[in-house]
């Protein structure tokens, strides 16, 4: 059995040349065993969990809580003597139960398999539209705000009855306090004009209500505040997650060649292929729980009140889980990634990426046959590390023109 290992400062960095790995020291962590000692900068002693089995467990288990009021210790600054308040009405995702299920259940009908796929043609549209915009301006693009930022912004505010005129609005927004790399001041100001804008747009749905899910959401005993709440959390995880992951995925299939040509050579490839890109980039690196009692896990105890941090994009790379996992194999058989978390707060919009990833790609790739990146590899710019969502900033790319 090995000792158990510690892991001394939060690692954000990813190395040098390896933009689609997870950190190098939690790699190493997870050599030592699936959880390692983890102190906080307030002199709490917490946990990091990385290996795919145990973060599952965790997950699943109700004796580890998401409320956000009980996490009084941060990995990256200390908050002794802070207050830490509640989520606002209508966010549920740091609840538990019954008020996360009060929110969510509404919802899970609103986001089926079925329900998600009949966006297909709409997905399939949007995404042309977008290609053809491509195609004329091209030959040289950025691919962020060309392609992958629109098209999930386009489906989440027709989803969501947002007009299409304010789109560019959220984009900019919610790219602000989620994307890291600005000033507080400017996360403040971009959070709290999504946060007013929601605000008019609930009331402008009870004057007027439409065919979208927001106005579906007002004959329940939800109150203006917490319809508010939930758009928020949809209209966040529904744009900036897909929109990393349609950019982070083409750039990953720009540096494995012989994967892309096999992604444009067999059109059946899709389901496989966004499955895997989607556990070997994880844009969404984890998350924390804290635990409600003294539970055992991993042959350590956690004492009630411990904070516990799951490394979602370390678990996905878990040599007890996948073989080579390191390695971008698009007919990967070994499936059943983490990136969409698991348990009562597994993402509710995974099907709806899914259905954006499996149209966009594909059609991008075999609409520009010869698209590449416009500027060496190690000139991307990436996010900034404290970024919620991992993925680039703009990506250059170019393609040659058919006379």
């Amino acid at each position: 059995m090995t000792s158990l290992h510690t892991v001394t400062t939060m690692p954000n960095k990813h190395q040098p040349g390896c933009p689609f790995d997870p950190p190098k020291e939690l790699i190493e962590a997870r050599e030592h065993g699936p959880i390692s000692s983890f102190p906080f900068p307030d002199g709490h002693q917490g946990w990091m969990v990385t290996g795919f089995d145990l973060i599952r467990t965790v997950l699943a288990d109700r004796r580890f809580s998401s409320r956000k009021e009980l996490m009084r210790h941060h990995p990256q600054m200390d908050l002794a003597g802070f207050e830490i308040p509640p989520p606002p009405p209508g966010e549920f995702l740091l609840m538990d139960d019954p008020q996360h299920s009060r929110y969510r259940k509404p919802l899970v009908g609103k986001f089926t398999v079925r329900r998600m796929r009949q966006l297909t043609e709409r997905v399939e549209q949007v995404t042309a539209e977008h290609l053809d915009a491509m195609e004329k301006a091209g030959p040289t693009a950025d691919l962020v705000t060309a392609f992958a930022k629109p098209i999930p912004s386009v489906i989440i505010c027709e989803l969501l009855g947002v007009p299409y005129a304010d789109r560019a609005v959220f984009q900019d927004n919610i790219d602000k306090f989620l994307g890291g790399g600005v000033s507080d001041e400017e996360l403040i100001a971009a959070y709290t004009a999504v946060q007013q804008y929601l605000a008019e747009l609930v009331v402008a749905k009870r004057a007027n209500p439409t065919d979208d899910v927001l106005s579906d959401l007002l004959d329940t005993d939800l109150t203006d505040e917490e319809l508010k709440g939930m758009a928020l959390i949809l209209l966040s995880a529904g744009f900036d997650t897909t929109a990393n992951m349609l950019a982070l995925g083409t750039f990953a299939l720009f540096q494995n060649p012989a994967q892309l040509a096999a992604l444009r050579a067999d059109p059946s490839l899709a389901d496989s292929a966004i499955e895997e890109l989607l556990r070997y980039l994880t844009v969404f690196k984890g998350s924390m729980r804290v635990a409600l009692e003294d539970v055992e896990l991993g042959g350590q105890t956690i004492k009630e009140g411990s904070m516990v941090l799951l490394a979602y994009h370390t678990a996905n790379r878990d040599p007890a889980r996948f073989s080579d996992p390191h390695l971008l194999d698009l007919r990967r058989q070994d499936g059943g990634h983490l990136t969409f978390g698991h348990g009562v707060h597994q993402c509710l919009g995974q099907q709806l990426a899914r259905v954006e990833l499996r149209v966009a790609l594909p059609a991008l790739v075999n609409r520009f046959p010869t698209l590449r990146l416009a500027v060496p590899a190690d000139e991307v710019e990436l996010r900034p590390e404290s970024a919620d969502v991992y993925g680039v900033r703009s990506l250059p790319v170019t393609w040659d023109v058919t006379p």
